[in-house]
Parts: structure tokens; C-alpha cells; sequence
């Protein structure tokens, strides 16, 4: 069962914007779920979501609302970094 997430913000409107923000997240989790470490631009060709979204989706792990995940950020050389996401293993067995 998928859980309903609770996406916010100042410029978010449900009705417009969680089906796209919530297949973004989902997409995000399955591609990072393995805990490979992956640059924005990666991520993006991926799962096929502007990088700007996809930084703005791994900051959301962190908090506790989507599961309070570890988000590692690793400095690559000229300016580029890449994340790794570390799944948090809950009570109820669900990552």
C-alpha cells in the first residue's frame, strides 16, 4: 500500500501539483533505493525529472514525513556532487 504523502510549500496547490510530486518521489526512491552514489544530472536522465526537482525530492528523505532517510552528498571535483540515499528501516519492516 502506497502511503499518502504530505507534500508542501508556499507555491504548492494539491490539486495541481501532488500527482506529479508524488510520482517524482516514488520514481526517486526506486531509482535510489540501491544507495548508489549518482550526480543530479544522472538522477534526472534516469528518471526523466529536471535536476532542480530532483535536489529539491532527495532533501525531502531527510525529513521526518517522508521517513527521515540519510541523504550523503559527496564532493566529485569541479563544482559536482553526488548523492547517496540511505533507506531508514522502520518498525513496520517498510523502507
Amino acid at each position: 500500500m502506497q502511503q499518502q504523502l504530505q507534500f508542501d510549500g508556499a507555491d504548492y496547490v494539491k490539486e495541481r501539483d501532488y500527482q506529479r510530486l508524488a510520482n517524482n518521489h516514488f520514481k526517486l526512491k526506486e531509482l535510489m533505493k540501491d544507495s548508489v552514489y549518482r550526480t543530479l544530472g544522472e538522477i534526472s536522465k534516469f528518471i526523466g525529472v529536471p535536476e532542480a526537482s530532483v535536489s529539491a525530492g532527495l532533501r525531502d528523505f531527510r525529513k521526518e514525513k517522508f521517513g527521515g532517510h540519510t541523504l550523503n552528498k559527496r564532493y566529485e571535483g569541479n563544482g559536482l556532487y553526488s548523492y547517496q540515499l540511505i533507506l531508514k528501516k522502520h518498525q513496520n519492516g517498510e523502507s
